[in-house]
C-alpha cells in the first residue's frame, strides 16, 4: 500500500475526533438527534480548518444505519463506504475544476432521483465560490426547493464571493482558525500513534508556523518526521519550517535592552543571510514581544506563549522592559510591517525599525525617536538645557508672529479677505500663477493636454492615482498650472516625487522642460476669477479697438473668453451633466 500523508490518514471520522469548532459540532449534533436537519448548509472559513471533513462526518451521521444519532458508528456498511469514498449517494463535487453551468445541470438532473441505498442523497460542493454566475443561477431554484431526500453542503474559503441569494437559502457555519492547543493535541496523537519521541517545543514551532490550519500543521509535521531521526527535536522543526529559535529572540531582546545597536544589526544580518524572510521575521518579533507582555501581565497563562517560554531567563528579560516599552516595540513593528508589504527593500525597513526600538524610551513618540537617531548620526548628543533654550526661543518667535499677524489683521482686514483661502497648510504661489497666466497661450496648453494621457500611463500606480482628477489649466512654453482636486494632493505629490517624475516624462515626450505650478481647485477658481476681473477678461472683445490692458497676452485673453462662452453654452452644460467633463470635447467648426 502506498504511503499516505498524515493529514489524510488522521482525518477525523467522527465529531468526537474533530479539533475545535465546538459551536459547529454542537449545533449539527443537536439537529441530528432531533431530526431537524435542513436541506442546505454553508461551511465557510480559512483553509485546513475542517470544513470538508465535517461535511463527510455529517453525511455519515445522516445516513448511518443507527440513525438518528449524534455520532456515526463507522462500522456499518454505509459509514464504511462513505469513509472510503465509494458510496453512490454521497457525491463530492469540486467547483474549482467543474465551474461551468453544464456540470451543474448534470447534478440538477440527478437530484430528483431517490437515493440508491441511503436515507439522504448528500452533495458536497467544495470551493463553491468558483462556480460561474450561470452555474449559480442554475443551482438557485433547486437549492431553494429540493426534494426531501437531498442535502446540499457548500464549502468555501471566500464566502463574500457567493451571491446573497445562495447564502440566504443555507444555514451558515463559520469555521474559525484552530488554537495552538488544538494543533498541539492533534500532533501529539499522531506522534504517539507512530511511536516517535518528540520535543514539545518543536511542536509549538510547527503550530506557530501553521497559523491555525490543521492540514498545514500535519503537513509540516510529516516533513519534520521525515527529516528527523529517532526523535523529533526542536532543531529539526526550526530547520524544516524556517522558524527562529528562542535563543535568537532572547539575544535580540537582550541587545535591545542594553541598546547595543551593533549586536542588534549583526543578529539581523545573520538571520537574513540564513534565508529568513524579513516580513515573516517582523511577524515573529511582534509575537515574541507579545509573549513578553503576557509573561509580565499574566504569568499563569503559560500555555498561550508561542515563541517565548516560561523559563527563568525569559521572565528576567521580560521584566527588564516596561510595559510601555513593549507596547512601543509592537507599535513600531506593526507600522513597519505595513510599509514593508509595498516595498522591495523589506530588510532596510526592518533595520530601521530595530534602530527605532533601540532608541525608544517610555513616553516617547516615534517622531522623537527619529530625531534622536538623526542627532546621533550627525555626531550630536541631545542636551536638555540646549533643547529647553531652543524651545523657549521658538515660543518667543511664535508669540511675536502671532502679535504681528493680529496687528496686520486689524490694520487691513479688507486686504486679507481678498487673499485666496489656503487649505491644509499648503502654500500656493499666487504670484507665479499670475505670471504664467500673463503669457499663457492656448497652443501651449494643448501641447500639455495632448501628452497628458501618456504621462499618466508612464507614472507609477500610486502617482497616477493622485493625478486622476488633475487637469492642466494654463501653460506657457516653459511652465504650466496644474489644478488638483484637494489641497492635500499638492503636499503628497511633492513628497512622493510625482511632480518631478511628471516633468521628466513631459520632457521626453515634448522635448521641452516645464515647471509645474500646482494649485487646489478651490484656490484656482478664486485666482482665476480675480485675474479675469482685474484685467477685464470677462467681457468679450467685439471691436477692433485695443484692450486697455496692453500687457495682457492676446492668446490668454481669448482663452478665458472662449472658456466663458463654452461654460455658458446650454448644450455643452447638458452634455457635461450626462457624460462628465472628461468625456466632452468642444471642437470649433
Amino acid at each position: 500500500m502506498t504511503y499516505q500523508a498524515f493529514y489524510r490518514v488522521y482525518r477525523p471520522q467522527s465529531f468526537r475526533e474533530m479539533s475545535g469548532q465546538s459551536h459547529v459540532k454542537r449545533t449539527l449534533q443537536n439537529a441530528l438527534l432531533a431530526n431537524k436537519t435542513t436541506h442546505a448548509y454553508l461551511f465557510s472559513g480559512p483553509r485546513g480548518t475542517g470544513k470538508t471533513s465535517t461535511a463527510k462526518v455529517f453525511a455519515k451521521a445522516l445516513n448511518c444505519e443507527h440513525a438518528p444519532t449524534d455520532e456515526p458508528c463507522n462500522e456499518c456498511a454505509t459509514c464504511l463506504s462513505i469513509t472510503n469514498g465509494s458510496h453512490p449517494d454521497v457525491i463530492e463535487f469540486d467547483a474549482a475544476s467543474n465551474s461551468r453551468v453544464e456540470e451543474m445541470r448534470e447534478i440538477i438532473e440527478k437530484v430528483r432521483f431517490a437515493p440508491a441505498s441511503a436515507r439522504f442523497k448528500v452533495y458536497i460542493i467544495d470551493e463553491v465560490h468558483m462556480l460561474s454566475t450561470s452555474a449559480f443561477n442554475a443551482l438557485l431554484k433547486t437549492l431553494e426547493e429540493p426534494p426531501a431526500h437531498v442535502v446540499f453542503i457548500l464549502a468555501t474559503t471566500e464566502p463574500h464571493k457567493l451571491p446573497a441569494t445562495i447564502i440566504s437559502r443555507c444555514q451558515r457555519f463559520d469555521f474559525k482558525r484552530l488554537s495552538s492547543i488544538d494543533l498541539l493535541e492533534r500532533m501529539k496523537v499522531v506522534l504517539e500513534d507512530i511511536e516517535l519521541p518528540y520535543d514539545e517545543q518543536a511542536l509549538k514551532v510547527i503550530s506557530q508556523s501553521a497559523a491555525g490550519g490543521m492540514r498545514d500543521a500535519l503537513s509540516m509535521l510529516d516533513q519534520v518526521v521525515s527529516f528527523s531521526g529517532d526523535k523529533l527535536t526542536l532543531d529539526d522543526a526550526l530547520f524544516v519550517t524556517g522558524s527562529i529559535s528562542q535563543d535568537v529572540f532572547y539575544d535580540l531582546a537582550k541587545a535591545l535592552s542594553e541598546k547595543d545597536i551593533a549586536q542588534v544589526l549583526a543578529l539581523l544580518e545573520k538571520l537574513i543571510s540564513e534565508g529568513k524572510d524579513a516580513v515573516r521575521l517582523s511577524e515573529d518579533l511582534i509575537t515574541f514581544f507579545r509573549d513578553l507582555l503576557l509573561i509580565q501581565t499574566a504569568p499563569g497563562l503559560e500555555d498561550l506563549l508561542e515563541l517565548a517560554s516560561s523559563d527563568e531567563k525569559f521572565k528576567t528579560i521580560a521584566n527588564q522592559f516596561t510595559m510601555d516599552t513593549l507596547y512601543g516595540y509592537v507599535d513600531i513593528l506593526s507600522k513597519t510591517q505595513q510599509e514593508m508589504r509595498f516595498s522591495h527593500h523589506s530588510k532596510i525597513y526592518l533595520e530601521t525599525a530595530l534602530l527605532k526600538m533601540a532608541q525608544f524610551a517610555p513616553g516617547q513618540s516615534i517622531i522623537q525617536t527619529n530625531s534622536q537617531m538623526m542627532m546621533q548620526a550627525a555626531g550630536e548628543s541631545p542636551n536638555v538645557e540646549v533643547l529647553e533654550a531652543k524651545i523657549a526661543s521658538l515660543e518667543e518667535i511664535v508669540h511675536q508672529l502671532q502679535q504681528g499677524g493680529m496687528q496686520q489683521h486689524n490694520a487691513a482686514p479688507a486686504q486679507q479677505r481678498q487673499r485666496p483661502k489656503v487649505d491644509s497648510g499648503v502654500k500656493i504661489n499666487v504670484g507665479r500663477i499670475q505670471e504664467v497666466l500673463k503669457v499663457a497661450t492656448k497652443k501651449d496648453l494643448q501641447m500639455i493636454k495632448s501628452a497628458w494621457a501618456d504621462v499618466i500611463n508612464q507614472l507609477q500606480r500610486s502617482q497616477s492615482a493622485l493625478l486622476e482628477e488633475a487637469e492642466p489649466v494654463a501653460a506657457t512654453s516653459n511652465a504650466f498650472v496644474l489644478k488638483l482636486k484637494q489641497a492635500v494632493y499638492c503636499t503628497i505629490g511633492t513628497n512622493n516625487g510625482t511632480f518631478s517624475a511628471m516633468t521628466t516624462i513631459l520632457q521626453q515626450l515634448t522635448g521641452s522642460t516645464y515647471e509645474v505650478v500646482v494649485v487646489p481647485e478651490e484656490n484656482w477658481l478664486k485666482i482665476r476669477t480675480d485675474y479675469i476681473r482685474q484685467h477685464g477678461l470677462g467681457k468679450q472683445v467685439t471691436s477692433s479697438e485695443e484692450s486697455p490692458e496692453d500687457h495682457i497676452n492676446e492668446s490668454t485673453e481669448s482663452l478665458f473668453v472662449e472658456e466663458q462662452i463654452i461654460s455658458e453654452d446650454p448644450l455643452v452644460v447638458e452634455a457635461e451633466k450626462i457624460f462628465g467633463k472628461d468625456f466632452v470635447e468642444v471642437v470649433e467648426d
